[in-house]
C-alpha cells in the first residue's frame, strides 16, 4: 500500500474491517441515544501498521492543510491527545511526525487540580487531536486545560465527527474542527461498496439528519 492509496475513505473501511462500525440501537450516554450506527476508533490499537496509516493520513491532511494558499491549520509546536480516545492517535501521529505531545488531566474528584504531562512552555501552538466527536465535549475540556496552562490552541483534528453540533460548540469556543470523516461520508461509502444494507442505511442516514446541531453551548 502506497501513501496515496491511504485517503479518508480508506480510513472509513479500515474502521469497518476491524469492527470499529456496528449497526442496531445504541445508547451511549446522554448526548447518543437510541443511535443505529455505533463507531469505535480505538479498534484500531489492534492493528499497529493501520494505526501507523492512521498517524500517516493524520500526518499528510495538516502538512496540506499548512501549505494551502488559505491555510486549513495555524502552525503548531505540540501536539495534544484527548483522553483516552485521542492518546494513541496523538503518540502514533508524534512519532510520525516528530512534534512533541502533551497531554491534559482534568481535575479530580479528591480536589487535585487539572494538569498537563509532558514538556510545553507557555505561548507554544498546539494541535488537539481525538478520535471521535459526538458533542464536542472532551475537545472542550483539553481546551480549557491547555489555555489554562497558557498554551495557544487554534485547532483540532477528530478521525470521525457525528454531526451532532460538536463542531458549532467548538467554534463557540474559538476552536476550529477539521474531521478526516463524518457519519454520511461513511454511509454513503459502505452503501456503495455493498458493505451494509439499505435498510442500515436508510435508518442511520434519518438518524443522522435528525439529530444535527444538538449540543448545548
Amino acid at each position: 500500500m502506497t501513501a496515496g492509496d491511504v485517503t479518508n475513505l480508506w480510513l472509513a473501511e479500515a474502521l469497518f474491517r476491524l469492527g470499529g462500525v456496528k449497526f442496531g440501537n445504541f445508547t451511549l450516554g446522554r448526548s447518543t441515544v437510541d443511535s443505529p450506527i455505533y463507531v469505535d476508533p480505538k479498534v484500531l490499537l489492534r492493528e499497529p501498521r493501520i494505526l501507523a496509516r492512521v498517524a500517516q493520513l493524520i500526518k499528510t491532511e495538516t502538512e496540506l492543510g499548512l501549505a494551502m494558499r488559505e491555510p486549513r491549520f495555524q502552525a503548531f509546536d505540540l501536539v495534544a491527545g484527548v483522553p483516552y480516545g485521542g492518546l494513541h492517535l496523538a503518540t502514533a501521529y508524534s512519532l510520525a511526525s516528530d512534534v512533541p505531545m502533551i497531554y491534559g488531566i482534568p481535575p479530580r474528584a479528591d480536589g487535585s487540580a487539572a494538569k498537563i504531562e509532558g514538556r510545553f512552555k507557555p505561548g507554544e501552538n498546539v494541535l488537539v487531536i481525538d478520535d471521535l466527536m459526538t458533542t464536542g465535549g472532551s475537545l472542550v475540556e483539553t481546551l480549557e486545560i491547555l489555555k489554562g496552562a497558557g498554551l495557544v490552541v487554534h485547532d483540532a483534528i477528530v478521525l470521525v465527527d457525528r454531526g451532532q453540533g460538536g463542531g458549532e460548540r467548538l467554534k463557540h469556543h474559538g476552536l476550529h474542527l477539521v474531521p478526516l470523516l463524518n457519519l454520511n461520508q461513511m454511509l454513503n461509502h459502505y452503501f456503495s461498496q455493498g458493505l451494509i444494507s439499505e435498510a442500515d442505511f436508510r435508518k442511520s442516514q434519518e438518524y443522522v439528519r435528525t439529530h444535527q446541531h444538538e449540543s448545548g453551548l
